[in-house]
């Protein structure tokens, strides 16, 4: 596929520039040398057990979509090391911070795709992951731009054929509009189930929660944050 066909897809664009600043060294010999070994080919066929993906023994399998700087992912990563955690990362500069921690921490439980998520989901088989974060994503504020939303009924199919019977999608924004937007987009859908019960549930934070920059320039900003968990059904 041509970087013109690419730019052409439907499915592209839910995320900006590629790259910010210039990497050093370490940097770019990190994206060198650490990222082929940690990459998801998807020019090979699929493991009929995705747990091979890993070079250790893993229960679980956690996607998460958009990992800015890996605080997150890593954070679960070395509380959950029974869990198999693959991150996507389009931006150069975001997957460099990643790659680092890895080395930093050597943690096996992580691998990762630097393209488009549509592409690894559309390659992941039927009910493969137990559960899906997508943690403030661009929320792309203009309306001309909401198509451009990661959360649409397109992306939510490929959730629920990817995700298994049970299986949760976890949302987090501080933008009201995008969180409103994920509740009508999920209950139109109508494979996902809200798991809320009392209004406390969606502004608490996840049980073991980090914190991430976005969530503190929020706070910084007076915005508050909203949880949202949907039960794949």
């Amino acid at each position: 596929m041509t970087p013109t066909e690419r730019r052409g897809r439907a499915t592209e664009a839910f995320f900006g520039r590629r790259k910010g600043k210039p990497l050093r060294e370490l940097q770019t010999e990190r994206m060198s040398h650490v990222l082929p070994a940690l990459k998801i080919d998807l020019s090979a066929t699929p493991p009929a057990d995705l747990k091979t993906l890993f070079n250790v023994p893993v229960e679980r399998l956690r996607l998460e979509i958009g990992f800015g700087g890996g605080e997150h992912i890593v954070h679960r990563a070395t509380e959950s090391p029974a869990t198999g955690f693959i991150g996507v990362e389009p931006f150069v500069n975001s997957m460099a911070k990643l790659l680092a921690r890895v080395e930093e921490t050597g943690l096996k439980n992580i691998r990762v795709y630097d393209d488009d998520a549509t592409q690894l989901l559309d390659w992941l088989p039927d009910g493969s992951i137990d559960q899906i974060d997508l943690l403030y994503p661009d929320p792309w504020p203009k309306k001309r731009h909401f198509k451009r939303r990661f959360v649409s009924q397109v992306n939510l199919e490929r959730f629920h054929r990817v995700l298994k019977p049970g299986g949760s999608f976890c949302f987090a924004s501080d933008i009201d509009t995008y969180v409103n937007w994920t509740l009508l987009h999920c209950r139109d859908h109508g494979g996902f189930a809200w798991t809320a019960k009392y209004a406390s549930d969606w502004i608490t934070p996840y049980a073991g929660w980090p914190g991430t920059r976005y969530e503190a320039k929020a706070k910084r900003e007076g915005r508050t944050s909203a949880y949202l968990t949907f039960r794949r059904v």
